[in-house]
């Protein structure tokens, strides 16, 4: 079939366009072995197979010279050092590891990825790795019948991925999002497959537009990117955690985030002066309602110019920002990429005194519309421009801004494209090339450089940055959040399956703008939003101008006390939550997850949409649709604790659970924990007093977790000051045992202890603690 080493792909019998001609890379010529890179030189392209780890292979093929094995804009780790036994025999080339076995084919060369019991992970049949004449590179692979993708960034539609097509292209989106909205403003071309309960993963590290067809045959999916090479790396698993743990060793983890990131965020777009964004933050404290975070959106500035404040409209930010500060709130102000083409303004004239702005390559500025009219765009693909960038932040910092926000840095522009010329060359750290091939780590490198820049400057404190545009390792600088979506209950719905593959790209720090953005939003639709955004990992309120305001009390007493009442909620979990980002930063697992990620064997959990899990033990069943009281509720196996009521609930079935406009479904596993605080006030928001709510089980479960804290801001955790307390709960007919297994810090919290109460304990069962009959951990 392939002896001329290429070959055709029709398109249908109704359209007129030709065949699509895909070069194979043909026969195997040479291989090399003499290093820790194996090399291949084949008919058509030369490959090289690198080991990461045991359960880690990079495989690179470029159709015209060796391999680049070093322009990984994702990537932060160099191979470990692997044990690998290479033999041959035949027609078969075999490299093995202690996790992986790869079967590579000479004629024609074919590369075949097994896990450590020989089950098949990723193979290639007629078709493998291929190349177009005019720069394309494909990768064809062997689609199993019981194939569910999840991952690839930030797309919309259903959970699981299997029968869809995406394109990787940041793209401003402002209408529509919906399930056929394929390119949005993350590009991360990464996906997990799993088949028959086990799970591996696909990275593929390449930054020119790309595409993932899941669709168009039954028999092999492809991945494929308009020019570069391919470049990808196999992660064997085999569970959903092992295989999010794999793709974040090599792409990065988020930062431990400060408490007060992960607390209630109000915006709009806008809050236009001084006087609009103190009455906010005084409603806010005189309702009760907490709120961490107030956003500035572009009319802060004086005529759209970034680092620069319009002071009509903010004469004073210095002392607003200290003023709020003390209320307990912080302000964090929205930051574009594009800077204002005036010779008077001092952003600019530095960015063309010291050569910082994009160019075309014969040397001319690239100029493009944006908010602040025509503008030049710094080049963060080049180190000196992206510590000047960072450096100016400084205008931000000094005046107590901890936080920042990133928009339009896709990037956007306001064209018929909307983006940048193609053919503006970015100068990439000595390495020139085009927007066409770095299009998609723009926002990242902006990312890159104002959180390196703002770390700098906080004395010891963390920062907090919040992107719109990134790409695989977006994870390492900022949270993400789900970007210009609609007043729909259909966003609602599609925001948790948006959320979940996020998480399970490696992006924990997730969320959409609660309410809706654009489009005018009513009370039960907010109030429901509310309800779910308590529980996402990010959790902000953000809406457009020219629709209607929807702060928590614009509605009314009754839907002011739902949402009041659900946020306070977001800080009695705060405890819960920040030991799941904890744990996030040390294994790359999201907080918020899809029930797929804990049952991988429950072909139930395999595209349920409407629910998500906090951590490994909690199912949230939000009402996602307008004057519905009842719904369907899955529970995976185990017994289920509904929250609020205490009703048990048998696993593996699926119930009629009502729930009026006030109730969220909420169900925690028997045998398990959880860990509450309280809420106090906006000034006081560090709890007094910690509990742990141990949910007794059957005979014979044991349950371990680990739960963190330190002092929520600053990096001191990176010096020993914090408390970390592993701790297993174990369930038998007399007793429940709950037992400090380790304590490892030096943090002194406010709280002394923690408090325990048995939850559904049944006659005779008795609570112990570390051995004894009480209902406390001491923790100092």
């Amino acid at each position: 079939m392939l002896e001329d080493t290429s070959f055709a792909i029709h398109p249908g019998k109704d359209q007129t366009s030709k065949a699509v001609v895909y070069r194979d890379i043909g026969n195997l010529i040479a291989e090399d072995f003499s290093t820790t890179i194996f090399k291949f030189t084949c008919e058509s392209g030369n490959v090289a197979i690198q080991f990461y780890t045991n359960s880690i292979v990079r495989i690179t093929m470029n159709p015209q010279t060796d391999p680049k094995l070093n322009q990984s804009k994702s990537v932060i780790v160099k191979p470990e050092k692997v044990n690998v036994e290479a033999s041959s025999k035949g027609e078969i080339i075999t490299l093995a590891t202690s996790q992986l076995q790869l079967k590579i084919k000479r004629a024609p060369f074919r590369v075949d990825i097994f896990d450590k019991l020989g089950k098949e992970l990723v193979s290639e049949t007629e078709r493998g790795m291929a190349y177009r004449e005019n720069g394309e590179v494909v990768a064809f692979k062997k689609m199993h019948d019981y194939d569910h993708f999840y991952g690839f960034g930030e797309k919309s539609g259903h959970l699981d991925k299997r029968d869809e097509k995406f394109e990787m292209w940041n793209s401003d989106v402002y209408a529509p999002h919906n399930p056929e909205t394929n390119a949005l403003y993350e590009s991360i071309p990464y996906f997990m497959t799993l088949r028959n309960g086990r799970a591996h993963g696909v990275f593929f590290d390449n930054t020119f537009r790309s595409n993932f067809d899941m669709a168009s045959s039954e028999n092999y999916y492809t991945f494929s990117a308009e020019g570069g090479q391919l470049d990808y790396y196999v992660m064997a698993g085999p569970e959903p955690k092992s295989v999010l743990e794999q793709y974040t060793y090599l792409t990065g983890r988020i930062p431990l985030p400060s408490k007060w990131s992960l607390g209630y965020h109000q915006s709009r777009y806008s809050y236009e002066s001084e006087v609009e964004v103190r009455e906010l933050a005084q409603n806010f404290i005189d309702k009760d309602i907490p709120v961490d975070v107030i956003h500035l959106d572009i009319h802060y500035m004086n005529g759209y110019r970034v680092f620069t404040f319009d002071k009509e409209r903010f004469p004073n930010p210095e002392k607003l920002i200290s003023d709020l500060r003390k209320m307990g709130i912080r302000v964090v102000p929205i930051v574009d990429p594009g800077v204002k083409k005036d010779p008077e303004y001092a952003i600019y004239q530095e960015g063309v005194n010291e050569d910082l702005f994009c160019k075309y390559i014969e040397g001319e500025t690239y100029f493009g519309e944006v908010w602040p009219g025509i503008s030049a765009f710094p080049d963060f693909t080049e180190e000196k421009v992206r510590k000047w960038w960072g450096e100016k932040h400084a205008f931000y910092t000094k005046i107590g801004v901890e936080g920042i926000w990133n928009d339009m840095n896709e990037p956007a522009v306001f064209n018929e494209s909307k983006t940048m010329d193609l053919e503006v060359m970015h100068r990439n750290d000595g390495k020139p090339t085009t927007h066409r091939e770095l299009h998609n780590v723009y926002g990242l490198l902006m990312g890159k450089a104002t959180y390196e820049g703002m770390k700098e400057q906080l004395d010891g404190k963390r920062p907090f940055l919040l992107t719109r545009a990134g790409y695989a390792g977006v994870q390492r600088y900022a949270s993400v959040w789900t970007g210009d979506n609609r007043s729909f209950w259909e966003h609602l719905q599609m925001s948790l399956p948006m959320v979940m593959n996020l998480g399970l790209s490696g992006v924990a720090f997730t969320g959409p703008d609660v309410g809706g953005f654009a489009h005018d939003t009513n009370a039960e639709l907010l109030t429901r939003w509310t309800q779910v955004g308590a529980f996402t990992p990010f959790f902000r309120n953000h809406s457009a101008i020219g629709f209607r305001y929807q702060e928590p009390w614009q509605f009314g007493e009754k839907y002011e006390a739902i949402m009041k009442r659900y946020i306070q909620m977001r800080y009695e979990w705060m405890p819960q939550l920040y030991s799941l980002f904890y744990e996030a930063s040390q294994k790359g697992l999201p907080v918020m997850r899809p029930l797929l990620m804990e049952y991988p064997d429950d072909e139930k959990t395999y595209n349920l949409n409407d629910q998500f899990m906090l951590g490994d033990n909690v199912i949230f069943a939000p009402i996602l649709q307008p004057a519905i009281t009842d719904r369907a509720v899955y529970l995976p196996e185990g017994n289920w604790v509904e929250f609020s009521t205490g009703e048990v609930f048998e696993g593996e079935k699926t119930y009629l659970i009502h729930a009026e406009l006030e109730d969220l479904p909420i169900f925690v596993k028997q045998g398990t924990a959880l860990m509450q605080g309280e809420w106090v006030s906006n000034n006081q928001k560090t709890p007094q007093n910690v509990s742990m709510n141990v949910y007794a089980g059957i005979i014979g479960e044991k349950y371990q977790f680990t739960f963190y804290d330190d002092d929520g801001e600053t990096f001191a955790y990176e010096e020993g000051n914090y408390l970390k307390l592993k701790i297993e709960v174990i369930s038998s007919k007399d007793k429940v045992e709950v037992n400090v297994v380790q304590k490892q810090g030096d943090f002194i919290p406010e709280y002394k202890e923690i408090t325990i109460n048995g939850i559904g304990l049944s006659d005779g069962q008795k609570l112990l603690v570390n051995g004894q009959q009480t209902n406390y951990i001491p923790v100092i």
